[in-house]
């Protein structure tokens, strides 16, 4: 049966209009048969150029982690939703990514429609949320407020939900977990799966480390530096991508001094992904920027394009992301001291041992990189809370397939047993 015009509008509430998670997003959005209208500001990082082709709404100008300037912008938003309060009370979905978009989205259901059911979105865990003071009480606080009008929380890991949602929101309610996987659109860039399991295609004798999308984390920097002047002649290290909290000048000037690093710019994404990891070994995959919390719980992004393109990832031994890759032998884990651990590693090992690891990925259907199957439960679970909405009953769907050489749902009550682990 065909959905009214009506039932099919959702209202996207975003941070960034251009970043590549919003496009994607509001891609399978569309795949899924709703009809998307995004209300987001600009931040101005990177794909700033991109021109979205679907109804959109500027709402201000935000800063990362500036979170006093994004409470101004978020008040100055108010004048704007209301000016566009028309497409509000058309949809019967609001989806939210990251607390200050859903209060904005919490706001305009009680201001335009309370019929509308809100999913909340969460891609990271932010310092500031785990942290001991005042400011980081204050922002729990008001996110556990805002849980309370949640249809559904989504989050890119199950250890987010175990280790925050659960166990210091005490959240009750209904939770998904859709990973960082990549959207159906990349397939056109990537090689067939059997082409993946073949000998390193370059000619370069030292092993290439790839590290793009997000430059973040001063720790993680300063390892891979010490890496390279210790395996000059072994290791190649590629960059590509934009700087976040890594100083673009040290970063510049580092790489001026070390010839087995390089920085090969901004890339377009999905179109530049195949030429990045055609010629890279392994993908950097160590997140060292804060190790107690959000770093040791997430699931990268890059593990997803990654594993599209058939290039095994270097992980940390013991966090979230590295117990997936020591379950599936994908890739290779380090413990501490990282820094001997990797040295011993490069220096000892063997191209029958790399193309082995390759295989092993290359295996792995592509469904294990793509959000095909994922998104569309997800709007599933979305369209029927809008249901039941707006018959007065409330409709719990069944659990989502579970993740690859997992026996857990990606989808359970909060309740339910909290054994959730995801492996790819």
């Amino acid at each position: 049966m065909a959905q009214s015009g009506e039932s099919r509008t959702l209202i996207f509430f975003t941070p960034d209009i251009t970043e590549t998670n919003t496009v994607k997003r509001v891609q399978e959005f569309v795949d899924n048969g709703f009809a998307p209208v995004v209300f987001g500001f600009r931040r101005g990082r990177y794909n700033s150029g991109y021109r979205p082709e679907w109804p959109h709404i500027v709402l201000g100008a935000t800063r990362d982690a500036r979170y006093w300037h994004r409470l101004r912008a978020l008040l100055g938003a108010v004048p704007r939703l209301l000016a566009n309060r028309h497409h509000l009370r058309a949809a019967r979905v609001y989806y939210a990514r990251n607390v200050d978009q859903l209060a904005l989205a919490l706001l305009a259901r009680r201001l335009f429609n309370r019929r509308a059911v809100v999913g909340y979105e969460v891609l990271d865990i932010q310092p500031l949320f785990v942290a001991t003071g005042w400011r980081g009480t204050l922002l729990r606080w008001i996110e556990r407020r805002c849980l309370r009008g949640v249809h559904v929380l989504v989050v890119s890991s199950p250890a987010f939900y175990r280790n925050f949602y659960a166990a210091r929101q005490r959240f009750a309610g209904e939770w998904f977990l859709l990973e960082n996987k990549l959207h159906r659109s990349a397939l056109v860039c990537a090689p067939p799966r059997d082409a993946l399991a073949l000998p390193r295609p370059h000619g370069d004798d030292r092993w290439v480390v790839g590290y793009f999308g997000l430059i973040r984390g001063e720790a993680t920097f300063a390892l891979m530096l010490r890496l390279a002047r210790r395996l000059q002649h072994k290791v190649m290290f590629r960059f590509a991508g934009i700087f976040t909290t890594v100083g673009e000048a040290q970063f510049r000037a580092a790489l001026e001094q070390q010839p087995n690093m390089a920085y090969d710019g901004e890339y377009a994404n999905p179109e530049g992904l195949a030429a990045l990891y055609r010629g890279a070994d392994f993908v950097w995959a160590l997140d060292l920027e804060n190790t107690n919390d959000n770093s040791r719980w997430l699931l990268p992004n890059r593990f997803y394009e990654a594993g599209l393109f058939g290039v095994p990832c270097l992980a940390v031994h013991g966090f979230e992301f590295g117990n997936m890759i020591e379950r599936t032998r994908v890739g290779w884990t380090f413990g501490e001291p990282l820094e001997d651990s990797l040295t011993h590693f490069f220096e000892t090992l063997t191209a029958a041992e790399h193309l082995q690891r390759r295989r092993r990925l290359a295996a792995q259907p592509a469904s294990a990189f793509v959000a095909d199957e994922d998104a569309a439960a997800l709007c599933t679970i979305l369209r029927d809370g809008a249901a039941s909405s707006t018959s007065g009953r409330r409709k719990v769907p069944t659990a989502a397939t579970p993740p690859i050489g997992s026996g857990s749902p990606r989808r359970r009550r909060a309740n339910a047993p909290r054994d959730c682990a995801v492996s790819d």
